[in-house]
């Protein structure tokens, strides 16, 4: 579709006066841009996916408020384009303020805040930590204010949310002048996500407060999460996004020994390693198909033997993770399931909890198997010791939230 799309029609004109003091939602990623238009009450919104940034196949897939789809051709355009034609689709709507995913907050921020020159140039000092990401994000933050300077803005890192892991969870036993001076600890990620599913467990649940939480964020990125009274104790990803549970192609934790290994066995640099560990591993490494799950899972029925053993490592090293944080919870309510693989896949969720048999877990199978599709509910037995929930994450809901509470304006 050509450019002309972006001009909005009679329908969605008409529409507009239902998406009340929006607030957008950009998600910038390394060659992506998520974005959403959430009405103040959360219960209107526009979506949209600008990607391929870069290539001829560079697009964005836009829904609009009417339902409709467009998709607008934005061939060799990369994010400063991107952002502008997303900006020129909603413009009509006179969004409110814009919250920016941020991956790495570094040390410095624990919760969301208000834009200006300090904190942009901290999003772009803290690439060194997330080289890929930062700067992406920081490009977002430019391109708005560039467009519409008079608009707040606030950044909602990943990282904050687990910045209450006290001193035991997040600091490596590494030389402590490496924290002191530069800031080597665990961090962790998806903050948004283990915050939000957290949150909403604790609002559907009839078990008594304070909650003490494991939520499993399982898509082509996986972490868990122990939460206990809403706060972070603990969290399987660290320095980086790498550490921690098999993904989609990470490979999660691996002896740290394994760079120097393979250095010496087969002269690989440390750059080629980084790559294998990060892009060429964890379920697409061991199962040699791809880092989809469904398309594991299909081949593992037709008794491929690497599809199998693939999925059998992710629900084992998912098990074992989720047993060990168990262990930064003072009371343990139960399990939330989140992310493509952990609202999706039921053979996977029982998998898992097979892993932690010594537990006392019980689930009901036709309830499991009935929570698919972006479905919200819980699976346990009524004798089981903790209780299991499938809660579908909305981090743009989330992020929304956090900044509005950031301007004052929740």
């Amino acid at each position: 579709m050509s450019d002309s799309a972006v001009n909005p029609t009679l329908s969605d004109q008409e529409t507009t006066a239902t998406l009340t003091n929006p607030t957008l939602v950009l998600n910038c990623g390394s060659s992506s841009i998520k974005y959403a238009l959430i009405s103040e009450d959360e219960s209107t919104r526009i979506t949209g996916l600008a990607e391929n940034l870069g290539l001829d196949t560079a697009r964005i897939k836009h829904n609009t408020l009417d339902g409709r789809k467009l998709e607008i051709a934005i061939a060799g355009g990369r994010h400063e384009l991107a952002l502008q034609k997303i900006l020129e689709l909603l413009e009509q709507y006179h969004f409110v303020a814009v919250g920016h995913r941020v991956v790495h907050g570094g040390r410095e921020y624990s919760e969301a805040v208000r834009v200006n020159e300090h904190v942009l140039s901290e999003v772009k000092r803290l690439k060194v930590l997330a080289p890929l990401h930062n700067p992406a994000n920081a490009l977002g933050i430019e391109a708005v204010q560039a467009i519409y300077p008079e608009i707040p803005q606030v950044v909602v890192f990943d990282t904050a949310f687990h910045q209450t892991m006290p001193p035991v969870a997040f600091l490596y036993p590494l030389p402590k002048s490496l924290y002191a001076d530069h800031k080597i600890r665990r961090y962790g990620f998806h903050g948004t996500s283990h915050a939000y599913v957290s949150e909403r467990a604790s609002q559907i649940t009839d078990a008594k407060g304070p909650h003490g939480w494991l939520t499993a964020h399982l898509g082509n990125g996986c972490s868990a999460t122990a939460v206990y009274d809403g706060k972070s104790l603990d969290t399987s990803m660290g320095l980086t996004p790498l550490e921690g549970l098999m993904m989609g192609t990470r490979s999660g934790d691996v002896d740290p020994s394994l760079h120097m290994h393979l250095k010496r066995q087969l002269g690989l640099s440390l750059e080629e390693i980084d790559k294998m560990l990060n892009n060429e591993s964890g379920l697409l490494g061991i199962s040699g198909l791809s880092n989809d799950l469904r398309t594991i899972e299909e081949a593992a029925n037709e008794g491929h033997k690497d599809a199998q053993l693939a999925i059998e490592m992710f629900c084992y090293r998912v098990g074992k993770y989720l047993a060990s944080l168990s262990c930064a919870l003072p009371d343990f309510t139960g399990i939330v399931f989140t992310g493509g693989i952990g609202e999706n896949s039921k053979t996977t969720r029982a998998r898992i909890l097979d892993v932690m048999r010594h537990f006392g877990i019980k689930f009901d199978a036709d309830k499991n198997a009935s929570l698919v599709g972006g479905s919200e509910g819980s699976f346990h037995s009524d004798d089981s010791s903790i209780e299991l929930w499938v809660v579908p994450t909305d981090e743009e809901c989330r992020i929304a939230q956090e900044t509005r509470q950031a301007l004052g304006i929740a």
